[in-house]
């Protein structure tokens, strides 16, 4: 199932670091780069909604205003994000894995590895330059988020460049709009929580080699959002969760087909709706936009 970490995990990055105690170094300021991302425009019988794809960790010198979004982000009233944005998220954040990411007082992570998965260990420790005594504690699956999180900051990706968390302070500061959430912070965690333990270790097993072993897979997702192409975004998104029909179903299918739901329900409204979800999720026969047209919406974009 780790397989699609690579993609995933960028979406729990910007809970995640809230209660992390690993700090990556900053990385060096380079010359800016400029993204023009895909925007979708739903009319509904009362509301319009804007969809816009984040990627919610990048490179910290990658702007992606574009006159369309910035004009769309203006004419918004109400900001749509998967989770909320607000200090809410930090606190359930905090109590969840409080509640559910640690072991046992006399259980060390180390422990529950066998001899090659230690290898494993040590050297992911070393890559993402993540003191083991962070780690010592912690579930597997917790670990191997903050694992996850620390390789995303040793090549230059940061959380607080992430589009959503942006997009949330400029509305905040620009003042008068309001906020709505799909999810959860608990629900979101939940899907990277297996409650078997043994299937949990074997996930944590192959998360390490998934780091060890990168072959840039974030990096082409970053490379197809900023051109704009969709068809890439989706064959990327397709490509990590081959197969694996599962992870398909609980990370896209389920979520996308509800938020669609809740989509139809806010076009009933009359307001102009900025919604900012991982760009994985708007593209592809499954992604919000084609499941909105099928529902018989009209959806101007890619």
């Amino acid at each position: 199932m780790l397989k699609i970490s690579k993609i995933v995990v960028a979406a729990w990055a910007a809970t995640l670091v809230l209660t992390s105690p690993v700090c990556a170094a900053a990385p060096p300021m380079l010359g800016k780069i400029a993204a023009h991302p895909a925007l979708w425009t739903v009319h509904g019988p009362k509301g319009t909604a804007y969809l816009f794809g984040s990627i919610h960790i990048l490179p910290p010198n990658m702007t992606w205003h574009t006159p369309q979004v910035d004009a769309a982000m203006d004419a918004s009233d109400v900001f749509v994000f998967e989770i909320p944005m607000d200090d809410s998220t930090k606190t359930e954040t905090e109590n969840f894995v409080r509640d559910n990411g640690f072991l046992p007082p006399s259980v060390a992570l180390p422990s529950l590895l066998d001899n090659e998965a230690r290898k494993d260990y040590a050297a992911t420790l070393a890559l993402t330059h993540v003191p083991p005594a962070a780690l010592v504690n912690k579930r597997p699956w917790l670990a191997s988020l903050v694992l996850e999180v620390g390789y995303m900051g040793s090549r230059g990706l940061s959380a607080e460049s992430g589009v959503d968390r942006n997009v949330y302070a400029e509305a905040l500061a620009h003042g008068g709009k309001t906020f709505r959430a799909f999810e959860t912070p608990e629900q979101q965690f939940r899907l990277l929580m297996p409650a078997n333990q043994k299937l949990e270790i074997d996930e944590f097993d192959v998360s390490l080699k998934e780091i060890l072993h990168d072959r840039g897979e974030i990096g082409e997702l970053i490379d197809a959002w900023a051109s704009g192409d969709v068809a890439k975004l989706a064959a990327l998104t397709k490509e990590d969760v081959k197969g694996h029909p599962e992870v398909e179903k609980a990370f896209f299918e389920d979520r996308n087909r509800n938020w669609v739901g809740q989509i139809g329900k806010m076009l009933g409204e009359k307001h102009i709706y900025f919604i900012t979800v991982g760009a994985g999720h708007l593209a592809g026969p499954k992604g919000v936009p084609a499941l909105l047209r099928t529902a018989g919406y009209k959806v101007d974009g890619p």
